[in-house]
Order: C-alpha cells, then sequence, then structure tokens
C-alpha cells in the first residue's frame, strides 16, 4: 500500500524518467539530441580536417575573451600587416583590425570562414582591414607579414617553428596562445593558466640560443604533404 501511495505522489515527469520500461519517445530525443551535437561539431570540424595531413590537425576551439585581450596587450605599439594562422571564428583577426592592423586570416574551414566574413561586415570593417582566406597557411610564404598570431595544438608548434624562422622578416612578432614554442625563448607572456598567451621576436630567436641551448638555424620548413 506505502508503495502505491509513493507512486502516487509522484508527478507525471518523475515517473516518466524513473521508468525502467523503454520509452520509445525518451530514446527518440536522447538520439536526436547525440545526432544535433555530432552534426554541429562535424559541420565546424571536418571540412577542416579533411585538407591537411593528420599530425597538422588542429580543432576549432574559440579563444576566450581574455585570452584575446591579452594578444591584443602584445601587439600594443606594434603596426603593420597581421596573420592569424587558423582564424577560426575570425575573432583575433576582427580586435587586430580594430587596432589599426591589415590583418589577415587564413581558415580552410569553409564554415567558420563564412562565419567570420559575417561578423566583420555585421561590425563594419572594410575587407583591406580584415581579410578572411580560405588557404592553408602551411602551403603559403609568410614573409609579408610582421605580425603572427597564432592558436593551434601541441602537435603543431615544432614544425611552426621551422617555417616562421625561416620566413618572416626580421622584425616579425609571434604571438601564441596557450601552447608556447618548444624551442625559442619568449621576449614577454601575458595572462595564467589556460589564457596564457606568448610573444616571440623574430630578430631575438635568430640572435641567441634556444631554450635547449641550440642555435636557431634557418632553412627550408621541415613541413611536407602528400
Amino acid at each position: 500500500m506505502e508503495d502505491g501511495i509513493e507512486m502516487l505522489l509522484l508527478d507525471e515527469p518523475t515517473r516518466f524518467l524513473l521508468s525502467h520500461e523503454p520509452n520509445p519517445r525518451l530514446n527518440m530525443l536522447i538520439g536526436g539530441t547525440l545526432t544535433s551535437v555530432y552534426g554541429l561539431w562535424a559541420m565546424f570540424a571536418l571540412p577542416g580536417f579533411r585538407k591537411v595531413p593528420f599530425k597538422l590537425k588542429v580543432p576549432f576551439v574559440p579563444s576566450s575573451k581574455v585570452q584575446t585581450r591579452n594578444v591584443m596587450k602584445l601587439l600594443e605599439g606594434r603596426k603593420g600587416r597581421l596573420a592569424d594562422l587558423g582564424s577560426g571564428d575570425g575573432r583575433l583577426v576582427i580586435n587586430a583590425a580594430s587596432m589599426g592592423f591589415q590583418s589577415t586570416g587564413f581558415e580552410i574551414n569553409s564554415v567558420l570562414l563564412a562565419y567570420a566574413r559575417i561578423q566583420a561586415r555585421w561590425k563594419r570593417i572594410p575587407s583591406s582591414e580584415a581579410n578572411f582566406v580560405n588557404k592553408d597557411f602551411w602551403r603559403t610564404d609568410l614573409s609579408r607579414y610582421n605580425n603572427v598570431t597564432a592558436f593551434l595544438s601541441p602537435s603543431t608548434m615544432e614544425p611552426l617553428e621551422v617555417k616562421l624562422v625561416s620566413e618572416l622578416p626580421d622584425d616579425a612578432r609571434v604571438i601564441v596562445c596557450r601552447f608556447p614554442f618548444p624551442h625559442w625563448k619568449p621576449t614577454s607572456s601575458e595572462g595564467t593558466g589556460l589564457d596564457q598567451v606568448w610573444a616571440y621576436d623574430v630578430q631575438s630567436v635568430r640572435n641567441r640560443p634556444t631554450q635547449n641551448g641550440c642555435s636557431v638555424e634557418m632553412g627550408n620548413p621541415m613541413v611536407t604533404f602528400s
């Protein structure tokens, strides 16, 4: 009798969730939710993933507001052309453009590229100040840029060192988010934890030993593609 009273006291939604009987509606709801989440992830991640070698693949993770602000602090006092490598939703490019940089975002994911362009138009930033290109930066000569920003992954940082020291001009500054270069010594840093960013001045990198005690040698980037 007590069990019967307890069941009567339960409201309809609670009985629905506590029931051990198979429930087609609940299964459909869970299945539909999981499918939607996977579809959203695939729409943003997979188009770009197919275009680069496995070791250089980087999932889309947007910069936080604090991280973006830290990058802008390390760009203060500088000017010229800026390249954001893997620009994602475009927030770093748009913020840099607002500081007067001629900013270019390299992004191979067409969905993110379209979103970034819409954001720039919405903020009324002309393409001459914030330009987003559907190009693989690994295959692009970056020698025309004297400012470079990147939020990639640990596995990409070593080959990126080689590419940038081979291509960038002496007055270039490179700012990386969350994952520092394994061999370069930073000029300065801003923030802590997941929002920490590091700045590297290329001339200083070329003129002094790396953290492992070896000097930096210029040469062709050791990045190969099939």
